[in-house]
């Protein structure tokens, strides 16, 4: 059952970093190359990281929904992305539906000070139109698939009291690169690095247009003309900041039961006393 689960998980992690290269049309061979060697690589990773007993680097992976929601959003940005793309080369009427929604949402998210008005700021000034616009549609697209997850996860947690649902939570397993024993109470350590993740995902999405436009002055600008490097591009942006932001709420959730499990510790100890005495 493990082994069968770990293939799955594997053969989705394939079709996710695929995908761009099977849809788009006019891939270059040694890109598909590269890609075919990257999903491969990761695949291989998830088969190992999911068919052992022992953790190594994913978190909460006896935890559902919390990496299926991630890897939902991740795909969803990708696959809606890769059609729209491919939509400009080989317009069909399911791409030119991703095409229309996608444009509306890049328009009503794209005001003053907003992640997505910020990404495009730190286009050159002299970018086409053409490609300003494709920006729009796939940071307001991609920004909004996060958004959805965060609210998905927030439900999971409220209606589905995630993660006590599913028995224990096992903190070794779930949470593998988190020493317990390294000094300082757990569930200040677990507060503290919510807190932080919780402040890098609201703020990533500002920082990171900024970062770029300052060291575009000394370095080479990303070229988002490849439909290659946008689609990965405003993925890695609006993923990344989501998946902190969750990371951060499910470490505040986990130090909340630690806590909560101690109180009824402390007062069923008071109460054993009480009627000993």
């Amino acid at each position: 059952m493990r082994l069968t689960g770990a293939l799955l998980r594997a053969m989705l992690v394939v079709l996710l970093i695929a995908t761009p290269s099977v849809l788009l049309p006019g891939t270059h061979p040694e890109t598909a190359q590269i890609v075919a060697l990257v999903a491969l690589l990761a695949a291989l990773f998830t088969l190992i990281e999911y068919n052992s007993h022992y953790p190594s680097l994913v978190e909460f992976r006896d935890a559902p929904p919390f990496n299926r929601l991630r890897f939902c959003a991740l795909f969803a940005c990708v696959f809606f992305l890769t059609v729209i793309a491919r939509g400009q080369a080989v317009p069909t009427t399911i791409t030119d539906f991703f095409s229309v929604v996608g444009v509306r949402v890049g328009e009503l998210i794209d005001f003053p000070y907003s992640p997505v008005r910020l990404v495009l700021l730190m286009m050159p000034a002299d970018s086409p139109d053409a490609l300003l616009q494709d920006l729009r549609t796939a940071a307001g697209l991609s920004y909004l698939i996060s958004i959805l997850s965060l609210v998905a996860f927030a439900l999971v947690m409220w209606l589905a009291h995630w993660p006590a649902r599913h028995g224990g939570f096992n903190v070794w397993v779930n949470l593998p690169t988190f020493d317990p024993t390294a000094g300082g109470d757990v569930v200040d350590r677990l507060q503290r690095d919510a807190q932080v993740n919780l402040v890098l995902g609201f703020l990533l999405p500002f920082i990171i247009p900024a970062v770029v436009k300052v060291t575009s002055a000394i370095l080479n600008p990303i070229s988002l003309d490849n439909p290659h490097t946008l689609i990965w591009t405003t993925t890695a942006w609006a993923f990344l900041p989501a998946s902190l932001f969750m990371r951060g709420i499910a470490l505040h959730r986990v130090a909340q039961m630690i806590r909560n499990q101690r109180l009824r510790a402390y007062a069923a100890a008071k109460e054993e006393g009480m009627a000993t005495a």
